[in-house]
This record gives structure tokens, C-alpha cells and sequence, in this order.
């Protein structure tokens, strides 16, 4: 089987319909690209997400704590606590458990959460430290935003770049390769990419601008990510190629690997689908966050359309473009 995510057809067969259980507590459960699940508690909903870090060595406490925060804030809300689980390799050792705890720590301070607890083990069931968090908010029930909400008419909003997280991943664990292609201000200026990884700002923006979905984009990209909201919201989509933003740094490292800087890893940009996406971009701008209009919610044709006008099928995600190369 591929590195990555299940793809979708295999998630639905060998997991989704194994559970068979249900709680009618349970208002969000497991559906294909829904970030969080949700539970009813009296008027709040409590928002829950979980993932691992299996792609990165360089930062990986910081990504584990973000990813996890960046799903509850595509509920439209800030994450409140994370649980945190470490694996760690029998030929790990104390150094790399500080290192990442002390990354770990940074990044939940930096967002006013608590590592609330978890697990740490030594395990021959690794051959390098995986990283696991849950991440836990609490939201009005009718206040909720779900990746589902996405309506015909409704402008696709994305924030950031395409490839954001792949291409500091990369260049951090591979800068000695890189330096074929890309000078070192622009090595360093890809690997510091992992500041703008956090999408917990736009994420509340938009729950209080009143967007109708959101899906914070990790595996599969930009493309993968769009593909799930139409899969959720059950409908079509059209989006503009031309109009997603992509650093210089990341095209090189693109054209150098010969990889889709659309279907590369994008954590620390988000998607977002309302009416009137032009007030939501100046919105978002005047706080500092780069975002554009990338394309249109429509009944059921989900392409991409290229520069020249060209109509291209829009594909569901397959295994992430980073798994080519790291």
C-alpha cells in the first residue's frame, strides 16, 4: 500500500463501515474530509481532533501541536488543551525526547493551550518517533462550522500558499540537496515557513465573519482538500489554477523533486467557502493573513480550470506528494 492517508474508497470500506456503535451524543462522527468530531454537551458541542506526525524529524513538536489546533479551528473556534502521545524508537534517546517536548511546549504556549497529558513509550513498533495529538475545544452547538456547510454560489477562500508545510519540511530535512536550487536565504526562508503554520487566527475570523464550511488542508493539498469539501457538502466545484498562491521557494523545490506543489502537504493554510469571499479576503488582510478567492462552489462538476481556460477532472486525494520524497 502507498505512504498516506487511506485513500477514500479503502477508508470507507475497511474503516467507516466497521463502526457500527453510535451515540446520540455524538453530533459530528467520522466522515470523509470532516476535521473534527463533536460532541453534545447541553448547549456546547465539545471538538475533538486527532493526528499523527510521521513525515517530518526537523520541528516535529511544533507541527504535533499545531495540526491538532488548526482542525479545531476549522470549527471556527480556539482549541483549548491537547493530549499528547509520544513513540519513540529503541534507538531514540533522552536528547530527542527534549527536543520535541520542549518544541511541543513552545507551540501550546504560543496558542494558549494545555498539554493536558498523554502517553511517552520506547518501542521496537518504530523505526523513528511518532507523534500523536488530540486536540480538544468547545464551541456553541449553533455556532459550529463543519467542512459540510459549503453551498452553491459560495466563493472558495483559501488563506496562505499552496505546499506551505511540505516545502518547510523539505527544506529542512533536506537543505544539503537543495542547495542545487535554491540559494541560502531562500533554504532559510523555507524552512521558517513553519511560522505561518498555525491557522487558529483565520480559523476564529472566519467563525465570526459567518462562513458556511471550513477544512484546514493537510495530506493531498490544496487539491486534495478541495476535492473533500464537494465530497462532504455533496456538491461541485470549480477552481482556478492560476489564482492559488505558490511561493518562488516552493515552485523550485517542486520542478527540482518533480512534484504537484497543489497536492503537497499544506497545513497553515485554510479553506473556506462563503457568500461574498471578496469582504472575507479584505477582512483576513487587514489582520495580517494572506488569502485569495481560488474558485467557485458549483451544482455538481468539480474541475480545475487552467490558465489558457483549460478543463481539468478534479480528483480525490491520493498519497501526498511528500511521501516522493522524504
Amino acid at each position: 500500500m502507498e505512504q498516506g492517508k487511506l485513500p477514500t474508497e479503502l477508508l470507507r470500506k475497511l474503516v467507516f463501515d466497521n463502526i457500527t456503535g453510535k451515540n446520540p451524543n455524538v453530533i459530528v462522527g467520522p466522515e470523509v474530509g470532516e476535521d473534527c468530531a463533536a460532541v453534545r454537551f447541553g448547549e456546547y458541542a465539545c471538538v475533538l481532533s486527532t493526528d499523527p506526525i510521521t513525515g517530518a524529524e526537523a520541528g516535529a513538536g511544533t507541527l504535533a501541536i499545531h495540526i491538532s489546533c488548526n482542525d479545531i479551528a476549522s470549527c471556527g473556534v480556539e482549541p483549548i488543551g491537547v493530549l499528547l502521545t509520544l513513540l519513540v524508537p529503541v534507538d531514540g534517546n533522552e536528547e530527542d525526547i527534549d527536543r520535541v517536548m520542549k518544541e511541543a511546549g513552545a507551540a501550546a504556549e504560543e496558542l494558549n493551550v494545555e498539554i493536558m497529558g498523554g502517553h511517552t513509550e520506547i518501542t521496537s513498533a518504530v523505526n523513528k518517533m511518532v507523534i500523536s495529538t488530540t486536540a480538544i475545544g468547545k464551541v456553541d452547538i449553533d455556532r459550529m462550522i463543519t467542512t459540510k456547510g459549503a453551498q452553491v454560489g459560495d466563493d472558495v477562500v483559501m488563506t496562505k500558499w499552496a505546499g506551505l508545510e511540505g516545502t518547510s519540511i523539505i527544506a529542512s530535512d533536506l537543505a544539503h540537496e537543495l542547495s542545487n536550487v535554491l540559494n541560502e536565504e531562500e533554504i532559510l526562508s523555507a524552512k521558517s515557513l513553519i511560522k505561518y503554520i498555525s491557522v487558529v487566527p483565520e480559523g476564529v475570523l472566519a467563525g465570526k465573519f459567518g462562513v458556511n464550511s471550513m477544512h484546514d488542508v493537510t495530506e493531498g493539498g490544496i487539491l486534495g482538500a478541495v476535492w473533500e469539501i464537494a465530497e462532504r457538502s455533496d456538491t461541485g466545484v470549480e477552481i482556478y489554477l492560476d489564482k492559488i498562491p505558490v511561493l518562488n521557494e516552493t515552485k523550485k523545490i517542486c520542478d527540482y523533486y518533480s512534484i504537484d506543489p497543489y497536492r503537497l502537504i499544506s497545513s497553515g493554510s485554510m479553506l473556506m467557502t462563503c457568500r461574498e469571499g471578496d469582504k472575507l479576503v479584505e477582512l483576513l488582510n487587514s489582520e495580517g493573513i494572506e488569502a485569495a478567492i481560488i474558485g467557485k462552489v458549483v451544482e455538481k462538476e468539480r474541475v480545475i480550470i487552467s490558465k489558457g481556460g483549460e478543463k481539468m477532472k478534479l480528483d480525490p486525494p491520493g498519497a501526498d506528494e511528500l511521501f516522493k520524497v522524504v
